[in-house]
């Protein structure tokens, strides 16, 4: 990132701290708290429509268990190698989808959002677009987009290509000839050499703490994320994606103790080859803060959040990912004052010039968390 970028505020499934994540509501809020880019996790319903969803099982995050005519969907089925039982979103037309309605998927944590539950449906790929540009026109300043490809594999077993369905998007809406800006992002990387080919529009490799890509498990092949971390994997990385998309405990881990600890060399090594670092997830709830920055006791309540991301931020990170964008701006803003926000878009998607990397850090502990990005 250049000397006058100022970092990246990514709406992690929109405002979702705030509203049911992956709605209309969540993402327009989340313009309206100052995000730059608007997050979406995308799915493939039966007939081939992108939609808006995190889960490919649908009964967490819809009300499809109380729908007594999709009662006979339910079904047991493997996502990702995960045995599941539920409604997948795959068996149901966009006509379906679209009858659902959006509920909370972690009330314990966020009874308040309970309140949209039954008044929010789930919306399309298309739909997003078109807020995005409706936003960016309306505050004089573009609002990126930022679409992750869920099971990419486990789609194209189904007979569904996700990156068919998403360059048809981005060619349909002419998001490059707009100057709308977009990551696009996976966890598998064989999806992202695929449309490296295909498209301009940066690609954000996901990198997950423990674990390894689907795909990779599918084709038998051996290694796990951290082999992306090391200084081969890394200048792979780079050859195909403009962005590193790390579990923020692999550039600032955690001790023993779960407090903050020293930030790793990853920051660095990327920005050597080129590329830049966003971080994910930034949550204010204490169940997903660093020790050291918990305050009370309840799991819900809302911690020192400001203060980690001010960690974040002085190590280098180009960009981070939050459920509570308000709070990742005013972090940004504390930390860099008034500082101009010239290219602020444009700077984060053209990196510094690579040059040659050094050895890698990793996270010394996991931090608690109920999903991955």
């Amino acid at each position: 990132m250049s000397d006058t970028a100022l970092p990246v505020v990514v709406a992690h499934r929109g405002a979702c701290g705030y509203r049911p994540e992956h709605t209309l509501a969540a993402y327009q809020l989340a313009v309206d708290l100052g995000a730059d880019f608007i997050e979406t996790d995308l799915q493939l319903t039966r007939d081939g429509v992108l939609v808006a969803r995190h889960d490919a099982e649908l009964s967490a995050s819809t009300d499809v268990a109380e729908r007594p005519e999709f009662a006979h969907r339910r079904r047991r089925g493997l996502v990702d190698g995960r045995e599941l039982t539920g409604w997948f979103i795959d068996d149901f037309t966009l006509d379906e989808v679209r009858s659902l309605y959006a509920r909370e998927r972690i009330p314990q944590l966020r009874p308040a959002n309970q309140a949209y539950d039954g008044r929010l449906r789930v919306p399309t790929f298309d739909e997003v677009i078109t807020l995005a540009i409706d936003a960016g026109h309306r505050r004089g300043r573009p609002v990126g987009l930022y679409p992750q490809l869920k099971h990419p594999t486990y789609y194209a077993e189904r007979g569904l290509s996700v990156d068919d369905a998403l360059m048809a998007a981005l060619l349909g809406f002419r998001l490059e000839r707009a100057r709308i800006p977009v990551f696009v992002q996976s966890f598998e990387p064989s999806v992202l050499r695929r449309l490296a080919a295909r498209t301009s529009v940066p690609l954000v490799q996901l990198v997950d703490s423990t674990g390894r890509p689907f795909d990779w498990e599918r084709a038998e092949d051996g290694r796990r994320f951290v082999d992306l971390l090391t200084p081969t994997g890394l200048r792979e990385v780079a050859s195909y994606a403009t962005v590193l998309g790390a579990h923020k405990s692999l550039v600032v881990p955690r001790d023993p103790e779960g407090r903050l600890g020293h930030p790793s060399r990853l920051v660095a090594d990327a920005h050597d080859l080129g590329m830049a670092v966003h971080a994910w997830t930034f949550r204010n709830e204490n169940s997903f803060l660093p020790a050291d920055r918990r305050r009370g006791r309840e799991a819900a309540g809302h911690g020192d959040a400001l203060g980690e991301l001010g960690v974040f931020l002085g190590a280098g990170v180009d960009g981070v990912v939050t459920d509570h964008p308000d709070t990742a701006v005013a972090a940004r803003d504390q930390a860099f004052g008034s500082r101009s926000r010239r290219s602020l878009l444009s700077d984060a998607i053209s990196p510094a010039r690579p040059i040659e990397t050094s050895s890698t850090g990793s996270a010394t502990s996991r931090p608690d968390r109920p999903s991955t990005s």
